[in-house]
């Protein structure tokens, strides 16, 4: 069985490499949407894989750490493409939550998604 929670963000960026051929080398912003999966057998006493309350929680810590904010100064996305604001928040969440198995970012505005299947 499977979870998912979701929650959106507006942030800023620029990706560098490219500057004299592509315009996302300036700096820009977009909303993104970040979404998790958990997978799990519901616990016996709760019926729950977990409580949607404590992934809201680290979902929230996220949004405090990415929202409003220049990307490239946030520690570990120096580079802030989707695939790695994606391994990013897999690698922050997965240490609460064993069974998270994909983490996806899109940016709805251009039609774009990363989809990062967690190993396990």
């Amino acid at each position: 069985m499977r979870i998912v929670k979701s929650m959106s963000f507006d942030a800023a960026h620029f990706l560098g490499h490219d500057a004299e051929q592509r315009p996302y080398a300036r700096l820009h912003g977009h909303s993104f949407h970040l979404e998790v999966e958990i997978e799990g057998d519901p616990g016996p006493e709760t019926g729950w894989v977990v409580d949607f309350g404590d992934v809201a929680e680290a979902l929230e810590k996220l949004h405090d750490l990415l929202d409003h904010r220049l990307l490239n100064e946030v520690e570990g996305l120096e580079r802030p493409t989707l695939e790695n604001i994606c391994r990013w928040a897999a690698v922050r969440l997965k240490v609460n939550f064993p069974g998270l198995v994909r983490v996806s970012v899109s940016r709805p505005s251009n039609g774009e998604t990363c989809i990062y299947d967690v190993p396990n």
